[in-house]
């Protein structure tokens, strides 16, 4: 249970961009008082006009609220913005919903814990222009009675989730989320490279492939079953067989002149896994060939 005040809370926000303009107009309709800093700060003007407070400096923003949410390209921004106000960091807490790598999140948490803040990792897992409906969740890591306290506080952006006391946590699971956002997109434009080669305007095609997309989950329940198990009955779309496929669609993709590297990466996915024994075994004993030797 939260013991953070039924009253909205004062929140700064760092970082203008797209993402942080959405979220500071989210805070500010929950009826949160918002402080706002940016390099640029002509960017806040509309902003300001909605309600949002500009800071002067990024010391004078860290002063403004007890929870300093960060959204900046990555985690060096994150030290080139605060480090010459490290002084103001005791008694904050720091959301940072920046992208970086594991161990570079976990540095950072003790960076800002030596100068006596808290630490919360985020990954915000929709688009700007749904920050702050229904369809948004982002993803928390770190003390799990300081991303407590601050839910209110956190909900006005999406539902928070929380995913364990690593601080590297969130951004696992919010990197493994966009790696399988990422690969269907580039999916989706070889797609439809392939069918503009006969002549088949995307508006025919595209929306044919999202009704695949959706029906995905249908196509491979129990997926996470066996990726769990490491058990891959081959009694559905064997690795031989997705392989089969594979190729064609680099053969394909070869004889219209398109770019091979996204079939190609997949193909090749699939001869390895047959080269290890696994052709007779479903498609997710490729699972196998892609997670390498786990940490």
């Amino acid at each position: 249970m939260s013991d953070e005040p039924s009253t909205p809370a004062p929140v700064t926000l760092i970082g203008l961009g797209p993402m942080g303009r959405a979220m500071v107009r989210s805070l500010l309709r929950a009826g949160h008082p918002v402080t706002v800093w940016n390099r640029t700060a002509s960017r806040a003007d509309e902003l300001v006009a909605e309600g949002a407070a500009l800071a002067a400096s990024p010391a004078e923003a860290l002063a403004a609220s007890e929870v300093v949410v960060l959204s900046l390209t990555d985690y060096q921004a994150m030290y080139d913005v605060l480090e010459p106000a490290t002084s103001a960091l005791a008694g904050r807490t720091l959301v940072n919903l920046s992208s970086d790598t594991p161990q570079v999140t976990r540095e950072a948490a003790r960076w800002a814990e030596g100068h006596g803040a808290r630490f919360v990792t985020g990954g915000v897992m929709v688009p700007a222009v749904m920050v702050g409906t229904d369809a948004c969740y982002v993803y928390y890591s770190g003390d799990r009675a300081v991303v407590e306290r601050h839910e209110p506080t956190l909900a006005a952006i999406g539902e928070p989730r929380y995913v364990g006391p690593d601080p590297a946590a969130a951004q696992l699971f919010y990197q493994a989320q966009l790696a399988v956002f990422l690969t269907a997109l580039a999916g989706l434009l070889q797609g439809t490279a392939m069918v503009r080669s006969a002549g088949v305007s995307a508006a025919d095609f595209v929306p044919q492939a999202f009704g695949t997309l959706t029906q995905i989950p249908a196509m491979v329940a129990g997926t996470d079953e066996e990726l769990d198990s490491g058990s891959y009955p081959g009694d559905q779309a064997t690795a031989t067989m997705m392989g089969a496929t594979a190729d064609h669609i680099v053969r394909t993709s070869a004889a219209l002149g398109l770019d091979l590297a996204l079939p190609g990466a997949v193909h090749s996915l699939y001869e390895r896994a047959i080269a290890a024994g696994h052709g007779g075994d479903n498609w997710t004993s490729l699972f196998e060939v892609v997670r390498g030797t786990p940490a």
